[in-house]
């Protein structure tokens, strides 16, 4: 290895540990004091290594002991030099500790640390990748409807925020598999990808669809162009936000109640969602009509569609329109009266 190579190397390493850096080299300096007195008493005074390392030992840590054996005059010089050395370098130390935690990184690594446990628990969350201007948007609509998403950012800047705001994070590269797989990637419901490079959602589509084949993936498009690119990938749905947000401003012109009805039900404080919910192979609706189910009278929900598991959909559908298993039923109503069909249809450890 080159000494030009090296050197890069090291600075890469220092600006990645940034203050520890200077723990870890008085750490460092500190051993070479024991290993070059060790190696002194053994040359000079002509000492075992046992005596040596003792005589080291109780030097360095100034507690006082009688010598091993009577110095030499070149043995009372080393030794000195030895104590001086040493209590350099432990001040050195304690000046890095002391800016350690002056500047709170202790601190921010014992939160990490807890924050990558509660990671590794995490079942049936949403990842996303990216926390810009999209990415921030996706984390914030995931938390208002009681979900847990994992963000993988590389902007330190954007990760102390996060922090703050206690939002599960890693920062890093999303692309690197081991960082997709620390964050619960086969455990994950769904990952969203929302960075700003288009060949960088390629490639976090192309890795999670091959470590997770069953993983549903969202990823974000800023060109028509790279939506067959990126289904290509892996993944199940692309978006172009600038593309919806085109047509969401024409249509607050072309349909301004059907756009602000939407705008309502999207609130917060509106007692009123959409939502799909999938029937499971063992309900109770398997095999009913809409009449016999009896979701309008008990849940009062409107069911506006139903998605068959064959991909078909259904809009409006009849009240003879029968319900079969697999399929996934799109209401509007309150959010009580779905949170409860929730329950009724998954239990209460599975609703969410």
């Amino acid at each position: 290895m080159s000494l030009r190579s090296m050197n890069k190397r090291l600075f890469e390493l220092k600006q990645r540990m940034g203050t520890f850096w200077n723990l870890v080299m008085g750490s460092f300096l500190l051993l070479l004091i024991f290993l070059f007195g060790i190696l002194g008493f053994m040359l000079i005074e002509g000492w075992d290594l046992l005596s040596s390392f003792y005589m080291v030992v109780i030097t360095l840590s100034t507690v006082g002991y009688g010598e091993v054996h009577p110095l030499s005059s070149a043995g009372r010089m080393f030794a000195a030099l030895l104590i001086m050395s040493g209590v350099g370098g432990f001040m050195y130390i304690v000046a890095s500790f002391s800016q350690v935690l002056v500047e709170g990184r202790l601190q921010v690594l014992w939160g990490r640390r807890r924050m990558q446990k509660a990671i590794g628990k995490l079942e049936n969350h949403f990842i996303v990748c990216g926390y810009g201007r999209i990415g921030s948007v996706v984390v914030h609509e995931i938390r208002n409807e009681g979900f847990v998403p994992v963000v993988l950012e590389q902007n330190s800047d954007l990760i102390q925020k996060l922090e703050l705001e206690g939002i599960l994070c890693v920062e890093g590269d999303a692309t690197d598999d081991e960082l997709l797989l620390s964050v619960g990637l086969r455990k994950a419901r769904a990952l969203i990808s929302a960075l700003s490079s288009e060949a960088a959602n390629v490639y976090v589509t192309l890795t999670a669809r091959q470590l997770c084949p069953e993983l549903t993936i969202i990823a974000r498009a800023s060109q028509q162009a790279h939506i067959s690119r990126l289904k290509l990938a892996g993944a199940d749905r692309v978006v172009m936000p600038h593309l919806i947000g085109g047509v969401r401003m024409a249509q607050n012109v072309l349909r301004p109640t059907v756009t602000n009805f939407l705008e309502i039900a999207m609130q917060d404080d509106i007692d009123l969602q959409m939502e799909e919910l999938q029937v499971p192979a063992d309900s109770s609706l398997h095999g009913k009509n809409l009449i016999e189910s009896a979701i309008r009278p008990r849940y009062n929900l409107i069911i506006i569609a139903i998605k068959k598991s064959n991909g078909e959909m259904i809009f409006n559908p009849g009240p003879e329109e029968v319900i079969q298993m697999e399929d996934t039923l799109l209401m509007v109503g309150r959010r009580t009266n779905l949170q409860q069909m929730r329950l009724d249809l998954y239990g209460a450890e599975n609703c969410s």
